[in-house]
């Protein structure tokens, strides 16, 4: 029930904002009443935290191990973009109740980010740094502006793709994200971060 209650608290949340969605709006998206919500959340602040912690601690458990499993810079980076992107496009919501919540609470917000977020982007800052001294990585980059960067990158084409989603010509009007839209995202943001590998010299013709 406790899920139930967090899934349709994100919904309304994205659509209406923390003050326009109330706790009984949330009982009834789920099935059920006021104070049986109020058993499992004691508050409507209660019940924002948990949304928002839930989610952010995923990526607290995910990137460690993404880190780890891949064996290269560039499927590090592939892995952790498309999981943030899959993570995110399966509920754009998700992406909606955290670009409010920044906006409208940065002050509470600052600590969350800190305490569930920054672990994991320290641990990418350092990859970053390793491929600079490897040469793989554009001597320029700033680890922890390019993480920030990337990440307000992906939740806000996410958060946003049905308004800008007519930029794209001849894409037909869908809820679902255009995979173009994704695509290029991780494109711009692997361009960005990575130096061009480099290419073998045209073997030069034989003489008869």
């Amino acid at each position: 029930m406790a899920a139930q209650i967090v899934e349709q608290a994100t919904r309304l949340f994205a659509a209406r904002g923390f003050v326009g969605a109330s706790l009984q709006d949330i009982a009834k998206a789920v099935g059920i009443r006021k104070p049986s919500l109020l058993y499992h959340f004691p508050s409507k602040d209660d019940l924002r935290r948990s949304v928002l912690e839930q989610m952010l601690e995923h990526w607290n458990e995910v990137v460690p191990r993404i880190l780890r499993a891949a064996t290269s810079g560039p499927a590090q980076f592939d892995a952790i973009g498309e999981e943030t992107i899959k993570f995110f496009s399966e509920d754009p919501d998700r992406a909606r109740v955290l670009l409010r919540e920044l906006l409208d609470r940065p002050d509470e917000m600052g600590p969350l980010i800190r305490e569930r977020v920054q672990p994991w982007t320290a641990i990418v800052s350092d990859y970053i740094r390793k491929g600079q001294a490897q040469g793989r990585v554009h001597p320029d980059v700033d680890p922890e502006a390019y993480v920030a960067s990337v990440i307000n990158l992906i939740l806000s084409t996410i958060a946003v793709h049905g308004v800008i989603g007519p930029l794209l010509d001849g894409e037909p009007s869908s809820p679902s994200i255009p995979p173009r839209l994704l695509e290029e995202v991780l494109r711009v943001a692997r361009s960005a971060l990575f130096l061009p590998e480099p290419t073998e010299p045209a073997a030069l013709p034989r003489s008869s």
